[in-house]
Parts: structure tokens; sequence; C-alpha cells
């Protein structure tokens, strides 16, 4: 078996509950992958937990790269399509919470499948133009009261906006498709009396900006205001 490890030609071998939960990660893997459907995760599972020698595990992996294995073939990005680099991984903090106070969550992060957002009387920004995503759809649940939520996504990404204000706002402008093969993003939630806004913009435009607004100080040349301490 390719997948666990075993002597050739001993699957008759009785397997560990180690050797189970060795595959059962590996079909979740497969799933958050998009290698196989839930339904036959469910399925496979079940047969994984049940199995008693390696060649009952082999039945059920055999047609999955090994953990920590590339997929076969080429890994370079095709011109055109969203990087298969930045869909997977290990899931990062699945809230931000903004008290009287402001969270700015940004860089290479892992997305989780589901991300949990509040704001009470405070701000949170997410940036996920370099973000990774661990699986090929994530949802955003946002909440907000006399707060404020901004989250910035790539303008290579599938966005689906569909929450709503009450007293305040929900803006839906950047829901629309992205690249071949992007992730999609489901942001959804509740406004009230605060706002939450959705935006769409180039990492190469974020940083032109960011430069343009500390170069002059990191420069050492003339400046205006002093950069906050």
């Amino acid at each position: 078996m390719s997948n666990l490890p075993q002597p050739d030609g001993r699957r008759h071998l009785r397997v560990s509950d180690a050797d189970r939960e060795q595959a059962a990660e590996l079909l979740r893997q497969a799933a958050g992958d998009g290698r196989i459907t839930f339904d036959e995760l469910d399925q496979r599972l079940g047969a994984a937990y049940a199995a008693r020698t390696y060649g009952d595990l082999t039945e059920v992996t055999a047609d999955l790269p090994a953990a920590g294995q590339p997929p076969p073939g080429p890994l370079a990005t095709v011109p055109g399509t969203f990087p298969a680099a930045r869909i997977g991984g290990e899931p990062g903090s699945g809230v931000s919470i903004a008290i009287l106070g402001g969270v700015d969550r940004s860089g290479t992060w892992v997305v989780p499948p589901r991300h949990s957002v509040v704001a009470l009387l405070g701000g949170v920004q997410l940036d996920l133009r370099e973000a990774r995503f661990s699986q090929r759809v994530v949802t955003i649940d946002v909440f907000t009261m006399m707060g404020g939520v901004d989250i910035i996504v790539g303008e290579d990404v599938e966005v689906d906006v569909s929450g709503f204000g009450v007293m305040g706002g929900f803006d839906h402008r950047a829901s629309g498709p992205g690249l071949p093969g992007a992730p999609k993003v489901r942001v959804v939630g509740l406004a009230l009396m605060g706002g939450v806004n959705v935006r769409r913009r180039s990492l190469k435009r974020g940083r032109q900006r960011r430069d343009r607004e500390i170069g002059p100080v990191a420069d050492g040349g003339p400046s205006g205001a002093q950069p906050d301490l």
C-alpha cells in the first residue's frame, strides 16, 4: 500500500488504531482538496474505521497521493488560472473579534472553512489577497453592531456577498466570478447600525499605494505628517 507503511506482500497484517486514523486523515485532506466528494468521504471513512488489515485500507486510499507528497504532474501554474498552491493547508484562527478596539488580519494566513467576525463598537479588517484557502469554498460570517468590517479580496477569487444591514450597510458590489479554479469566498451576516465593506483590490495596487504613503519618510525625504508610533 502506498499511503500507509506496510511490508510488501503482507496485506493480510492487522492494522492499528493509529493506522486507521492516518487513513482517515488522508481521506479528509482529499475531500478538502476536492479529490473526492463528501459522500465518498463518508463511505470511505466508514470503511477505513472498519478495516482489519492493510489490504482493507488500501481499497479506500490507493487512488490518493500519500500525505505530504505532491500530486503527480507539474505543479506550475497555468497562466490565467488561480494558483493551486494557494488552496489547502492547516486552517488558521476561526474568529476575529473587536470590542471597543480593532483587529487587522493580513498576510499569508490560511482561511478556515468558516471564519466568524464580530465587531462591537470596533473595527475588523480581513485582507485575503495573500491568504491561502483551506478549502475551495470558505464562508465568512459577519456580525457588527455600531462597528465596521472591511474585507479585502483579490481580483482573482470568486466572491458571493449575501449579508444585509439594519440601520447600517452591507456592500454587495464585490460579488462576482474569479479566475478558473479559484476558491469561492462567501460573506454572510448582519450589520446593525454598522457597516460591512467587501472590496476587490489587486495585491500590486495595494503595495503601490502603501509605498506612496510611506515612501517619503522611508527615503529620508521631506514629510508632512509624522508616522504613528
